[in-house]
């Protein structure tokens, strides 16, 4: 018998690539399937003949393709040969003319025939030129059309010549956007050869990206990722710090690790090649929103880790504080192998712009916010709406309060991470902000916005209203301007600035929001009526004052001047908040309102509250308003006051018609009403703050002033010498008064300080400056008086001997 014949010896274990033997593995996981091993060759073999055939039909395009373009080619050139021969045919019918005695016809050939056959020759080199694009285009698409399909045909095959194939089809690709790139500028005319090519790769990028993201995946799942959260998702957070979970990218060693590098550079090469596409097909559109999409390997890294971590999240739905912890842990625990191991890859594959921290950062976030959106909130929303339906208040509105302090909290400790790779979060444009913000979920929602307003407004509506029933807060000052950077002390309430300190926390969590136009929505829907209330606080007592006493007692006058210090100081809080700028930016975000001019948007003290001065310039002006009326009724007061006690003074007619020697001394009905006043004024500086005291003292001068000129100088007493000189001694006494809140306190009392140097004057001199009028008058330094009030004051003196 002949011996049996032997199997060839096995090739070693260490001369086989790791991609062979993990096929094998893939194929012969168990000792039964070696039965099949013949079948598995047999079909090897078969793909084999596979490729071999197709390798067959390839070169035979490649032949027909370049016999088609020798073809073309040979035409072309014997079509510039005959033009050159009628070139120089042409050259030669020149010199035999000579223009100037050929009766025309060397005219006839340079102006007519000439730029006829160069027209002609650019026509044909414009053919050329396309013909040549267009046969390589179509060359350079055949092969991109070949290694897609090749790469479909190869799903048994091994990993690394499918990635071969693979980034030899996206070189190919980049070359082709190259020729296009230089069509577009140098042929923009050849739109349809561009379109063409663009829906052939169109066509063949919808294979090539899906594929090649399908392989990443898989080449992730065998590299063991998502890592096990199973220790990071302790639900004790007295448990201590965990064992830290191994990172698979980082225990990569060898061919898994240069080749996980080589299909993630392949992803991020495909990407850049999308990028370059869509740069040139938005030409002359906003392309920058467009172009930065994110990377497309960080979000395959993100979606698996996202899916196992929502397994964890729907355990803890009363317990959302861990779902926050969870995705910290993960997103810092392995932000330092983007930076580390993956940057440069990214860089390499030219990718301008991204950076892999920022972007596996912005992706843990959005798979945090869709969460939020698809989960969290709606349950929240529903609860809250049927706390509504049944009138039982619930947990609801804390639980959404703690939520929302949750995803600040997370967005501050997100913004520590992006710190610390320098990368600066002030300079972050709008876009990129929203991305790295958990609240970026109430930008598609207003809905969420206005409810999240309303629950807030309530609460802390709710925390003031012990602070405003307690009288004490009304009569304890601020211990100076704590919320203000300016040395003034406002002498205001205590409560104001319990309103301010609610106000300034609702501020700050507008600021979390990452979108400019939701920050002026909520602080509208939230800070606008915490100021209103205070305004209606401060009104009602005012009221309560002014209707009792009519402000005549000490105590009601006060209690309306602590109210005017409250709205004096918030106001000035708040205009100083304005100038910031983030305030400034809400600002300018707002429209003039239709139909609105520019004055009727003007505070009658010449203030514009337009675009950019303000979110709150409404409340401003009604404060400022508010502070005006009852600084007006406060000098009201006062001077109602003095006119009641000061009638006397004004009725005695025989006071000023006394002798010289008799008119020395100082009214008594005078001292008493000034008495009253300085009383007055007394316990209003005691109280008032300095600015609005100020506008008081004025008033009460300027009616003080109105008073006396008209209720003495104009109303027909007759002033002997003696009657002039004892006036003089009153009204020094009046200045004096005044003396104490001004160095000249003869400023503010105009018409009674002329009135006086009429009657001061001489006989003939007073006559002089009558006969002279107006011009006389103002030479004289009388302009608050008027020339008839001016004669009738002269008049009124009667000169003796």
């Amino acid at each position: 018998m002949d011996p049996t014949p032997t199997a060839p010896p096995l090739p070693p274990v260490s001369g086989l690539s790791r991609a062979v033997i993990s096929f094998l593995d893939g194929e012969l996981r168990e000792r039964g399937a070696l039965s099949l091993a013949s079948g598995l060759a047999a079909d090897l073999e078969t793909q084999c003949r596979d490729l071999d055939r197709s390798l067959v039909q390839v070169r035979s395009r490649l032949e027909v393709h370049l016999a088609a373009y020798s073809s073309f080619s040979d035409r072309v050139h014997g079509s510039l040969g005959g033009i050159t021969a009628k070139f120089a045919e042409l050259l030669s019918l020149v010199a035999a003319f000579d223009p100037l005695s050929d009766g025309g016809g060397g005219k006839r050939i340079l102006g007519e025939e000439l730029p006829a056959l160069a027209k002609e020759v650019a026509r044909v080199e414009t053919v050329r030129a396309y013909a040549e694009t267009a046969l390589k285009l179509d060359s350079l698409i055949g092969d991109v059309e070949e290694a897609v399909s090749s790469t479909l045909k190869r799903k048994h095959s091994f990993a690394q010549s499918s990635e071969e194939v693979r980034m030899h089809a996206i070189r190919t690709l980049n070359e082709i956007e190259d020729v296009i790139t230089q069509v577009s500028k140098l042929r923009p005319r050849w739109t349809h050869l561009v379109c063409a090519v663009d829906h052939r790769i169109d066509r063949a990028l919808a294979i090539l990206r899906p594929q090649a993201i399908a392989d990443h995946r898989a080449f992730l799942s065998s590299l063991g990722w998502p890592p096990p959260l199973s220790t990071s998702t302790s639900a004790n957070p007295d448990a201590g710090r965990l064992p830290a979970v191994p990172n698979p990218l980082l225990t990569m060693q060898g061919d898994l690790k240069r080749q996980y590098c080589e299909n993630f550079l392949s992803l991020c090469h495909l990407q850049e090649l999308q990028r370059r596409r869509r740069s040139r097909q938005l030409e002359g559109s906003n392309r920058e929103i467009a172009l930065h999409q994110p990377l497309w390997a960080i979000e395959e890294l993100v979606n698996p880790v996202s899916l196992a971590s929502e397994r964890h999240f729907s355990k803890w739905i009363d317990k959302p504080e861990f779902v926050f912890a969870l995705v910290y842990k993960i997103t810092r625990d392995y932000v330092d192998s983007m930076d580390d191991l993956l940057q440069p890859l990214v860089d390499k594959a030219m990718l301008a712009g991204y950076s892999c921290r920022e972007e596996w950062i912005a992706s843990m976030v959005s798979a945090l916010s869709i969460y939020l959106a698809k989960e969290t909130f709606p349950l929240y929303a529903s609860q809250l709406e049927e706390e509504s339906v049944n009138g039982v208040r619930s947990k609801a509105r804390t639980s959404w309060l703690h939520l929302i302090d949750l995803m600040i909290s997370f967005d501050k400790q997100i913004r520590s991470l992006i710190a610390n790779s320098g990368i600066s979060f002030s300079l972050m444009d709008e876009s990129n902000v929203q991305k790295l913000s958990s609240l970026s979920v109430f930008c598609d929602r207003p809905d969420w916005v206005e409810l999240w307003a309303e629950i807030e407004l309530s609460d802390t509506l709710d925390k003031l209203k012990a602070d405003v029933d307690n009288e004490r807060n009304w009569t304890k000052k601020v211990q100076g301007a704590v919320l203000m950077s300016g040395p003034e002390d406002y002498k205001s309430p205590l409560v104001s600035d319990f309103f301010l300190r609610r106000l300034s926390s609702v501020v700050d969590r507008s600021r979390s929001l990452p979108d400019v136009p939701l920050r002026s929505k909520f602080l509208k829907l939230v800070g606008a009526p915490i100021i209103q209330k205070f305004l209606d606080c401060l009104l009602v007592r005012c009221q309560e004052a002014e209707g009792l006493t009519a402000l005549t007692d000490d105590s009601a006058l006060v209690k309306v001047v602590n109210s005017v210090n409250g709205a004096r100081y918030v106001e000035s809080v708040l205009r100083e908040w304005c100038e910031d700028v983030f305030f400034i930016e809400m600002g300018l975000g707002e429209g003039d309102e239709p139909g609105k001019s520019q004055a009727e948007e003007a505070d009658f003290d010449g203030t514009v509250y337009g675009p950019g001065s303000g979110v709150f310039d409404k409340e401003i002006r009604k404060l400022k308003e508010f502070g005006v009326e009852w600084v007006e009724k406060i000098s009201v007061v006062v001077l109602r006051g003095f006119d009641v006690s000061s009638r006397d003074y004004m009725r005695n007619r025989k006071q000023w018609q006394e002798k010289s020697e008799e008119g020395s001394t100082v009214s008594r009905t005078l001292v008493d009403a000034l008495d009253h006043l300085q009383g007055k004024m007394s316990v209003i500086e005691d109280s008032l703050n300095g600015m609005d005291f100020v506008t008081v003292w004025r008033k009460v001068a300027e009616g003080v002033d109105q008073s006396i000129s008209n209720g003495l100088l104009l109303s027909n007493m007759k002033f002997y010498n003696g009657g002039v000189e004892r006036l003089s001694s009153d009204m020094e006494v009046l200045f004096g008064v005044f003396r104490t809140w001004c160095l000249r306190p003869e400023g503010f009392f105009p018409r009674v300080c002329e009135g006086l140097k009429l009657l001061r004057m001489g006989e003939k001199q007073l006559k002089d400056i009558l006969a002279g009028g107006l011009e006389r008058f103002r030479e004289e330094g009388i302009s608050h008086l008027r020339v008839f009030e001016a004669e009738k004051i002269a008049k009124n003196r009667v000169f003796t001997s």
